[in-house]
């Protein structure tokens, strides 16, 4: 396969900002939003709805829910490039794999040396602890260059196994369990304690599927409508406290559990095999291509699935057709920041070019910057939070940013910056039925081209809080609008609602 040059200056987020310039903001003195004020101590007051429903604080996302910082691992292993390095790379990282983990779960670091190193295949991390370390996130740092001609990524980061639920189901018992609790009560909490791993399961139904008008969606050939059992939602969450039989939790509720949509249960689990402590850090990722529209070449930069208290920092990627860094849905608690995704190749169409890329759960992207994507910040069907994009920027974009379908629930995009839109509304039937792309969607202080948020029929909102931009119509007419505060007003307080979130919390 033909390697061709770069053409385009990387160069092009140094400075991390994007000068947006098709909206005109009408005032300029500091407000609070009706939905949570800050006081001068720093803590949070919530303004809850008709049914107690209130924002949800996203501020346990990422590493360790933030309480810790990303660790520097010491170096174990040093390569440097050579011939046939792709072998050395991965001999090493299965060698590492076989040592003792320490008390903490680490293993140690390969440091790969400033230099390119010619990838023809995936780099697998399979064990804990382990992080592959660059000496930079530039040309001039580590780069890799995967010469594959097939959809594949770069580096891939998995663990084995899923969810297996080891105990009874418990049957919540409060009628209504409104957004942002952190407690319900249960019909027997015997046998239950503190830091027990438990689901909060919260079934689709007939019933909320015809509310929600997701079986009346116009069929244009292949259209599928929605099934109950396709939206039965588990929610990985842990026991902080129990007090007889109500049940305290380590992250909040983002979807409201009605007895009128089948209620809730919890139930502990187990994910035997996946990793943790892994992270990927300070490399400059690249893939081989033939043409602006090619598409058997390099897919994602790095691929994460079925691991936990990771991280990806300091990377950037470049020419790959769907991401700098995809999260699959057995992914938690991993922070990605200070990364870039820049001109990716591929046909501009469906299915590519998901810049960052979310399908798990408690996540955080903060700092991240992208170039030439379609779906930049994106989660996918089925999403389930609380999780962050914090303080990113999209540039030359071709889709919008947002839940792209199929009932995300429970994200943050604050201080998202795009030429682009964001979009939270009925899809209706693009793909085979995207409808309705999430709930409990929180924009806070974003700037955009335009947006279009909409609230589903039934199940909660969507919030657009003190956007810079135009307001979009929708896809799909007389669906509901979503919760609008303080369009084009600049000056909101706090500025970020994820930053005072974590605060406030650090500071109880």
């Amino acid at each position: 396969m033909a390697f061709i040059p770069p053409t385009r200056s990387i160069a092009l987020f140094a400075a991390g900002t994007l000068a947006i310039t098709a909206f005109t903001t009408v005032r300029s003195v500091n407000w609070t939003s009706k939905f949570v004020r800050t006081d001068k101590k720093g803590q949070l007051t919530y303004t809850p709805d008709e049914k107690g429903n209130i924002l949800p604080d996203f501020s346990r996302v990422g590493y360790h829910q933030g309480d810790r910082a990303i660790p520097n691992l010491p170096i174990v292993t040093t390569i440097q490039p050579s011939e046939q390095v792709a072998a050395r790379i991965q001999a090493a990282i299965d060698a590492l794999s076989q040592q003792q983990p320490d008390k903490n779960g680490f293993r140690g670091a390969i440091l790969l040396k400033k230099g390119t190193y010619r990838i023809p295949t995936t780099l697998q991390i399979n064990a804990s602890g382990i992080v592959l370390r660059g000496e930079g996130d530039s040309e001039q740092g580590t780069r890799l260059l995967l010469t594959a001609d097939q959809q594949k990524p770069l580096i891939s980061v998995s663990g084995i196994g899923g969810i297996k639920p080891i105990g009874k189901r418990v049957k919540i018992t409060d009628p209504y369990v409104p957004v942002g609790s952190f407690s319900f009560t249960v019909a027997d909490a015997t046998g239950l304690k503190a830091g027990d791993a438990i689901i909060v399961f919260s079934p689709g139904t007939e019933q909320w599927i015809r509310d929600n008008k997701m079986d009346q969606i116009e069929d244009r050939g292949g259209t599928k409508q929605w099934r109950p059992k396709e939206y039965d939602l588990d929610f990985e969450r842990t026991i902080t406290r129990i007090e007889g039989n109500k049940v305290h939790i380590d992250n909040p509720i983002v979807q409201a559990l009605d007895t009128q949509y089948g209620g809730g249960e919890i139930y502990p689990y187990s994910f035997e095999g996946r990793i943790s402590e892994v992270g990927i850090e300070n490399m400059f990722l690249e893939s081989a291509y033939t043409s602006d529209t090619a598409e058997n070449h390099g897919w994602d930069a790095i691929a994460i699935n079925k691991a936990e208290q990771g991280w990806v920092r300091n990377v950037t990627s470049r020419y790959f057709g769907y991401s700098c860094v995809n999260l699959g849905g057995g992914a938690r608690y991993m922070t990605v920041q200070d990364s870039k995704c820049l001109d990716a190749k591929s046909q501009i169409t469906g299915g590519r070019r998901y810049s960052f890329n979310n399908n798990g759960q408690c996540n955080l992207f903060i700092n991240c910057h992208t170039t030439e994507g379609r779906h930049d910040f994106v989660t996918g069907a089925r999403t389930l939070g609380p999780n962050v994009f914090y303080n990113c920027t999209a540039k030359q974009t071709h889709a919008d940013i947002g839940p792209h379908h199929r009932w995300a629930v429970g994200t943050l995009y604050d201080n998202i910056i795009t030429d682009g839109e964001i979009n939270v509304q009925d899809r209706g039937n693009w793909g085979s039925g995207h409808g309705w792309a999430g709930v409990t969607q929180v924009l806070w202080n974003c700037t955009a081209k335009k947006a279009a948020i909409q609230s589903p029929w039934v199940s909660g909102k969507n919030y657009n809080i003190g956007m810079k931009g135009g307001k979009a119509e929708g896809r799909l007419k007389g669906r509901p609008d979503g919760e609008w505060e303080g369009q084009n007003q600049a000056g909101l307080q706090p500025a970020s609602l994820y930053q005072a979130q974590l605060q406030a919390r650090k500071k109880t």
